[in-house]
């Protein structure tokens, strides 16, 4: 009994859904084109979601808590163009490290004092951030790529570790493995859900949610730097927040806040950073890639929508239905004693 109860617990699970969905995927694009299943370009599906797959697992924090960061893509394209210049000007490898993942925390402390004090809408606050941070770029690299970075510095992302797996991802594997399990095996991980689903209950049973939202925040801008630390290319980023986003959902993060995993979240990412590269193997043009995910993207907010209101609807019905049942049971004893009487 207890390992069918675990079954049913598996296949109740959100991120579920996006491992069975990218599964199919491969299958579909393989029976297409068998070259596809081929293990190197297996492999280079994980090893291209690695960027995707840290930015979603932040974003998870902030979706967590029931808000939204969308300035993740310029955090990342900032960290790039600074650490980018600091190694082509020669500066060690720690410091430009270092002063990237500073720039990740200040942003994410901005978008926190905005969000969780100053109580700003989370989507235009960040996205006024968004907006401060691109002209940062282009006024700090004059529009131009930081090129001549160090050619050890460069080669290192195409190092494997595990067959094809390059060494990036499977770090990345480990760290949201860590994070999953920080998340839901710890009393103070668990304070992300529980604010993301009812902020002010959880105020008032004496969680830390300003805290909490705090945390969340920089969290995700940390995990936007290390983006951009270990793929520097300043111009990049347009259009990551919207794959970041659409990843965790895809994963099973409801937007509404209080419900998902980063694993979810990571699964999701594989799937976006996949796209364009399957689209290939399928015949057509990877310019349908924005477009693609998009409907993605509405399509899973509305589902996610519908699972949400009808969950709403089910809970309410059930309530109705205990307080009727209360009613009646006590109605009739009233009558009884009446009837004594």
């Amino acid at each position: 009994m207890r390992a069918v109860q675990q079954v049913k617990k598996l296949l109740k699970a959100r991120g579920l859904t996006s491992f069975l969905f990218l599964i199919a995927l491969f299958v579909v694009v393989g029976t297409i084109n068998p070259a596809f299943l081929s293990p190197a370009n297996v492999s280079a599906c994980f090893n291209t979601s690695v960027v995707y797959t840290l930015i979603a697992v932040g974003m998870a924090f902030t979706l967590l808590i029931g808000e939204i960061d969308v300035s993740v893509g310029a955090n990342l394209g900032l960290t790039a163009a600074v650490v980018g210049s600091m190694l082509r000007d020669g500066q060690p490898l720690v410091l430009a490290c270092a002063v990237g993942i500073l720039i990740g925390v200040a942003i994410g402390l901005i978008n926190a004092w905005g969000v969780a004090v100053m109580k700003a809408p989370s989507l235009i606050f960040t996205l006024g951030t968004n907006g401060v941070l691109r002209g940062i770029i282009y006024v700090y690299t004059n529009g131009a790529w930081v090129e001549n970075l160090p050619k050890e510095f460069k080669d290192f992302s195409s190092v494997t570790a595990v067959g094809d797996l390059t060494v990036y991802y499977c770090v990345t594997v480990l760290l949201v493995i860590v994070i999953h399990l920080l998340l839901t095996r710890t009393r103070r991980g668990r304070y992300f859900a529980a604010v993301g689903d009812n902020a002010q209950g959880a105020t008032l049973v004496g969680l830390p949610t300003l805290k909490t939202k705090v945390l969340a925040y920089v969290i995700c801008g940390v995990m936007a730097a290390i983006g951009g630390i270990i793929f520097v290319t300043p111009m990049s980023g347009d259009g990551y927040e919207m794959k970041a986003i659409a990843a965790c959902v895809l994963g099973g993060v409801s937007l509404l806040g209080g419900v998902g995993t980063v694993i979810g979240s990571a699964i999701g990412a594989v799937i976006m950073a996949s796209i364009s590269y399957l689209l290939v193997f399928m015949g057509f043009s990877s310019n349908y890639d924005n477009a693609i995910t998009g409907v993605i993207l509405i399509v899973i907010v509305v589902a996610d929508a519908l699972i949400q209101h009808r969950s709403v609807v089910k809970n309410r019905r059930a309530r109705l239905l205990a307080r009727v049942s209360s009613e009646g049971t006590a109605a009739p004893e009233q009558t009884a004693e009446g009837g004594e009487a």
